[in-house]
């Protein structure tokens, strides 16, 4: 892409614009002797031990820095998001700050929360995982500091030369960097379905910001040839839209204050500090961290190869071999990507993520065991939650939401920490089954497609199938990009599909948006309106009570009368805002048409307690569990109830118990049940992002669902006007239904006494079989099931008794077939008793058959002959019918006749003979 990046500053103020020889990328400097752009592996860090800035700042002087400057510059100064975007379905983390404004503020849905803005969000990315603690400047989490400003059409706002200009002067005047050493190199940047020219801003070596100016969109396939650009090999077409999308990185800016030998000692010493103690990692040669990060920033490790190339070449340099400098830093590597990974592992259950199998959930998990497993390398016995501790009281001064989330977050560390000993336990047993099959095969390693399955399914890192492995002689290949490989497949999350649409969109979008009575009045029960168009026996009036299928509320049944004739409404559904209605008969309706709706009183009332009754129930859930339970789906019904939440063990009796206390509390609270429609930014600021409860809540306004001091979520449904209408909540049970997601069943008003006065009279029915009072059921049902049990074990005892009587009984029976002893009868029991009594008649040049009067039969064939058990089995079916089958000493089976048992042994007896 060709396009003039000559700004107004560069004009000027005499910037040159070169073309670095190493990568042929251009750049532009004040310095007319520089050669190169300034990027690795262009150039080397050039500010470890001697800093880039005059003064040394920790990370939130540095960020307040940042904010303030952008702010005295017309800025509006935003909160940080949360890492776990609610407010989008088609990613898992946020992993850069623009993210918090896709898609509803780029297209316009949505305005921004001031414009231009200023904001600092934490990030995210699973993409360099191999790679922190190695390099000295990679990190899964970091705080992208950015202005952003949203150019809509005839709204500009600044572009290219005041975000270039903006840059300048916050580098130079207010953190002191020498102007000649900066560089702006320019390199087009694309992601995410958008592109446009960006400039790379560079300093002694280290990237230390990007400005990319967001123009283009993915080209559709009938683009005008004319307006299209080719960028990194895709082809894009102009936005009516144009993004100022920044990025500075605030850790690379602290750390270029400070010149440390790494990133990570920068900005983490609160706790790499404390593991290096625990640990007692001895004091190493500075030069050789700072050698490692300055090599390490020429080239990022793809693969063991590029390890091993890194771990030679700074050998070389500070002179010593690669196994001592292998054991000088591997303790420091270790201690580094911890700090770093609990760090991202604290946003993100701070932020709602609750460890599991799938998604976000999937990526927690992974940081932690990894952690776990550095720990256990660096041989510190310390539980994980303690180093998670250490962030939470270092953050939370910043983050408040840190504090008020502790208890939590440090139980479900310390609930995974001990899942993951068991599934430790269990898997070592796993790899040995596999390790022997492997050793039957004539193989002597592991290939990566297994240690990835045992990864992915049992949750066992490669380090422990190589620990296993290695005790019993066979190799483990782990590539140093493990991590990331796995994470990317995690993150191949498919957007969700397309809503299903009950008829083409092209049919009903040239019709008026439907009047939604159902919202007007809740309780509206009956209406009239008018035929505006039938569509495949869909039926689309002006306006309507029938509340269409949404948000987890099943849709409203009922009846239309057109012309003295009353039709059964079967299904209503909405595609975009034209509502449709499937009728029995659609030929008796016609355009312009009066009609007469009713609704079913009864299963709407019921939606809409249970509907209320959900948002009660969530109110309490958060109070009692914890504030980082959010909703994972819901379905209502008219008797009962569904809604999943995250959460991250099963919840008791105690909590269920209280949580049913507390929402009945708010029921008979009576609390004022009131909604609104908001501009989507307005009601997030206002509330949070804890409105999408129920999921991503599409459209420019959304309708806002509030509990009086209870609880507030985005949500489209009908609800009562206020919780008392709710009646009695009744939770029925509770399921985990996967990893980290509990499903909570309850009814509410009639549903929920149907339920009580249901149990009640299973109760009565209990007692009176007992013929005892009904508070008496459970020591009377206690003391029956002992006496059943000591029962039970006098039966068993009286049947060895029997299969020992009936041994000696058919002992007496033994006869001569041939040169054959043979025992043959019809005898009473089950067929554990003629299998035992068979076992123990069995002996040397012995048949016995033994058939009982329901129809089982066992054959037990002795040492020494050539006879089958399961052969002779065939004879007593092949006689009596029935089938049966087994080992060559021993069969067994059921006959269909027991008429014919005698005969069927007689059968045997002769083919004995």
């Amino acid at each position: 892409m060709s396009m003039d990046m000559t700004t107004r500053m560069f004009k000027e103020e005499g910037w040159i614009r070169k073309q670095c020889p190493k990568c042929g990328k251009f750049f532009w400097t004040l310095d007319p002797d520089r050669e190169t752009c300034g990027d690795p592996p262009c150039d080397e860090y050039a500010f470890i031990g001697k800093p880039g800035i005059p003064k040394k700042y920790t990370l939130e002087e540095m960020r307040e820095k940042f904010l303030s400057f952008f702010e005295r510059h017309g800025h509006g100064r935003v909160k940080r998001y949360p890492v776990l975007p609610r407010w989008r379905d088609d990613v898992l983390l946020v992993g850069a700050s623009i993210m918090d404004f896709q898609p509803w503020v780029i297209s316009g849905e949505a305005d921004p929360p001031a414009n231009p803005l200023t904001i600092s969000q934490p990030s995210i990315r699973f993409t360099d995982i191999d790679n922190v603690g190695i390099t000295g400047r990679h990190f899964t989490i970091f705080e992208m500091m950015a202005h952003h400003a949203f150019n809509y059409p005839g709204k500009p706002v600044y572009w290219m030369d005041e975000t270039v200009e903006l840059a300048f002067e916050f580098f130079t005047k207010d953190l002191g960097m020498k102007a000649e050493d900066i560089t702006f190199k320019e390199n087009p940047w694309a992601g995410g379905g958008n592109a446009g020219p960006a400039f790379e801003v560079l300093y002694r070596g280290l990237e230390v910001a990007t400005l990319v100016f967001m123009q283009y969109k993915k080209a559709p396939e009938n683009a005008d040839p004319s307006q299209v650009v080719e960028i990194k090999g895709d082809r894009y077409v102009p936005m009516e839209t144009r993004v100022v999308d920044t990025g500075y990185g605030l850790e690379r800016l602290v750390w270029m204050s400070q010149g440390t030998p790494t990133a990570y000692d920068a900005v983490l010493g609160y706790v790499v500090e404390p593991l290096k103690r625990a640990a007692g990692i001895e004091k190493i040669d500075e030069r050789i961290l700072m050698e490692n990060s300055r090599l390490a920033g020429m080239f990022d490790i793809e693969d063991m190869g590029d390890l091993k190339v890194l771990r030679q070449e700074v050998a070389r340099r500070v002179g010593i071999s690669v196994e001592e400098l292998e054991k000088a830093v591997r303790p420091y590597e270790l201690v580094y990507a911890i700090a770093d990974h609990t760090k991202a592992l604290t946003f993100m259950l701070a932020d709602g993520v609750i460890p599991s199998n799938v998604k976000a959930g999937y990526l927690a998990r992974l940081l932690i065991r990894k952690s776990i497993r550095h720990l256990r390398e660096l041989g510190l016995e310390m539980p994980l939650s303690e180093v998670v501790a250490m962030h939470i009281k270092e953050l939370y001064r910043t983050f408040p939401e840190f504090g008020e989330m502790e208890d939590v977050i440090i139980d479900i560390v310390n609930v995974e920490e001990k899942r993951y000993r068991e599934t430790l336990k269990r898997g070592s047993d796993l790899v040995r089954r596999e390790i022997s099959k492997l050793k039957k095969s004539g193989g002597d390693e592991i290939p990566l497609e297994k240690l990835i399955l045992f990864y992915e399914s049992h949750g066992l890192t490669p380090e422990i199938v190589a620990e296993v492995a290695r005790g019993e002689g066979i190799k483990v290949h782990i590539p140093d990009n493990f991590y990331t490989l796995v994470a990317k497949d995690a993150e191949k999350t498919a957007k969700e599909e397309a809503a299903k649409y009950v008829v083409d969109f092209e049919l009903v979008k040239e019709l008026p948006d439907t009047r939604t009575l159902y919202y007007e009045d809740p309780f509206m029960r009956e209406f009239d309106a008018e035929v505006l168009k039938v569509i495949d026996g869909w039926v689309v009036l002006n306006q309507t009570a029938f509340y269409p299928e949404g948000g987890g509320q099943p849709c409203d049944l009922g009846e239309l009368e057109v012309d003295g004739e009353r039709v059964e409404v079967r299904n209503v559904q909405k595609i975009g805002k034209v509502i449709l209605h499937r009728v029995e008969r659609p030929e008796l309706f016609r355009p312009g048409a009066k009609v007469h709706g009713r609704i079913d009183w009864n299963r709407r009332i019921q939606h809409m307690r249970h509907h209320t009754g959900t948002h009660v129930l969530m109110g309490a859930l958060v109070r009692v569990l914890g504030k980082h339970v959010w909703q994972a789906g819901s379905q209502l019904h008219t008797d009962w109830a569904r809604l999943d939440i995250s959460h991250y063990k099963r919840i008791s009796e105690e909590e269920l118990r209280e949580i049913e206390r507390l929402a009945n509390r708010a029921v008979m609270e009576n609390r004022k049940v009131t909604w609104e429609w908001l501009p989507r930014t307005e009601a997030e600021m206002k509330y949070g992002f804890r409105l999408y409860q129920g999921g991503v809540v599409p459209g420019r306004t959304i309708r806002v669902l509030k509990i009086e001091d209870w609880d507030v979520q985005a949500c489209g449904g009908t609800h009562l006007p206020n919780t008392g209408l709710v009646g009695p909540i009744k939770i029925l049970r509770t399921e985990r239904i996967q990893d980290g997601v509990e499903r909570i069943i309850f009814a509410a008003g009639e549903a929920a006494v149907d339920w009580m006065q249901e149990t009640e009279r299973l109760l009565k029915r209990t007692a009176e079989t007992f013929r005892v009072p009904v508070e008496k059921v459970p020591e009377t049902a206690g003391r029956f099931f002992n006496e059943w049990k000591e029962a039970k074990k006098e039966v068993e005892k009286l049947r060895k008794e029997l299969a020992k009587l009936l041994v000696y009984e058919l002992e007496s029976k033994v006869e001569k077939v041939g040169d054959v002893e043979f025992i043959g009868a019809v005898v009473e029991g089950a067929m554990d008793d003629l299998r035992e009594a068979a076992n123990r008649l069995r002996k040397e040049r012995r048949v016995i058959v033994l058939v009982s009067r329901e129809g089982h039969f066992v054959v037990a064939v002795g040492d020494g002959l050539d006879f089958k058990a399961g052969e002779l089995a065939r004879i007593i079916t092949s006689v009596a019918g029935g089938g049966g089958g087994g080992r060559k000493e021993l069969a067994q089976g059921r006959i269909k006749n027991p008429l014919k048992a005698e005969e069927a042994v007689e059968a045997v007896r002769r083919r004995l003979g």
